[in-house]
């Protein structure tokens, strides 16, 4: 990767946060800065965690403050977002709305004691809210040693994954708020004197959104686009449809907003959504044709062999829990090319599918 912060080494894409890309580079965190429009990003720590933090934007209102993702859940996470607030001339008492672009705990995680500090409403989109109150305060460990049991996983590695689990704080972890307000696809969020719209872009999560600024021509990605990390596009238990069908379809969806600055939640500020998305839908065309290649080569294999043979940005041995994560976008590209017809499903006495082969 380049070391220049003006350069993305990524192709098709212009930064436009300079700053929070050197202090990527830097593994720093980037300064709280003023955006076009009046818009604030706030970044906020993810303790021990490689993506180091989170993007949270302040929409200033008429009536009040909007918080888009306000965090994870840690009291370093809450002074930071306190000192981004002061920069911005504002307390918690300022905030009249939370805005989540979706559930996952390095952007929800927060809001609850934040809506308790400031009295705001929570909005999500419904999709989301179902997925909230179906994974509750953070993840069963019964649930996930019989996932891994399905995909393939043998004794020792169901132990050590779910004692990961454990370990991280998952059974322990408190709930998270349920929403007062609920985002359709392009609902307007309810503020007065701006105008800021959901746009339902599934596929990272079912109902995750991007939050399009049209005055100044701002769009808040979330983590459905951005500028250097591909997004997690898992298939977990009892998923109804195809993610990654989902995210391609909103990757097309996000295209027309090209000539809108995208603001992420992690990484930094860049402009080039529709190269952007182009690349991501090609990336992901290229690891469905390694996956095929390795099911026929292991001739009808289990999801967790398929995982483990295909390339990832460190060895298999040493991704640790995130090996969970490489599961669900194994068994998400497996249902894709399912779908497409290019692999089949072998079923066990109970109708689950546990092995994989060629459709040819």
């Amino acid at each position: 990767m380049s070391a220049n912060p003006a350069d993305p080494g990524v192709p098709g894409i212009s930064v436009l946060g300079t700053a929070q890309r050197a202090a990527w580079l830097e593994k720093t965190l980037p300064p709280v800065e003023r955006l076009a429009g009046g818009l604030w990003s706030v970044p906020v720590p993810i303790p021990d965690n490689p993506l180091r933090y989170t993007l949270s934007y302040l929409v200033p209102g008429d009536d009040g403050l909007v918080v888009v993702d306000p965090g994870w859940n840690a009291d370093e996470t809450w002074t930071a977002l306190l000192a981004g607030l002061a920069e911005a001339g504002a307390t918690p008492k300022d905030i009249t709305g939370i805005v989540v672009t979706h559930v996952h705990p390095d952007h929800h995680g927060l809001s609850a004691r934040l809506r308790d500090e400031s009295g705001a409403w929570v909005a999500m989109h419904p999709a989301e809210r179902d997925t909230l109150r179906v994974t509750g305060s953070g993840g069963s460990s019964p649930t996930a040693e019989g996932w891994l049991r399905l995909a393939g996983a043998d004794d020792a590695e169901v132990t050590e994954l779910v004692a990961s689990l454990d370990g991280a704080g998952n059974r322990d972890r408190p709930a998270m708020a349920e929403p007062d307000v609920l985002l359709e696809d392009g609902d307007l969020v309810p503020m007065a004197g701006r105008t800021l719209r959901a746009v339902w872009t599934p596929g990272h999560t079912p109902g995750h959104l991007c939050l399009q600024e049209p005055d100044a021509r701002l769009l808040l990605t979330g983590d459905h686009v951005l500028p250097r990390i591909t997004p997690n596009i898992g298939l977990y238990p009892n998923s109804a449809e195809s993610p990654l069908a989902r995210f391609l379809e909103s990757l097309e969806k996000i295209r027309a907003y090209d000539d809108h600055d995208a603001l992420p939640a992690h990484e930094y500020r860049f402009r080039g959504l529709d190269a952007r998305a182009g690349y991501l839908a090609e990336h992901h065309e290229q690891r469905c044709r390694e996956l095929v290649a390795v099911v026929e080569d292991l001739d009808e294999p289990v999801v967790w062999s398929v995982a483990k043979n295909l390339s990832w940005s460190r060895p298999w041995e040493q991704i640790g829990h995130m090996r969970f994560g490489a599961l669900a976008e194994t068994g998400a590209h497996i249902e894709h090319l399912v779908r497409r017809g290019e692999l089949a499903w072998r079923r066990d006495e109970k109708d689950r599918p546990v092995r994989v082969r060629s459709a040819r």
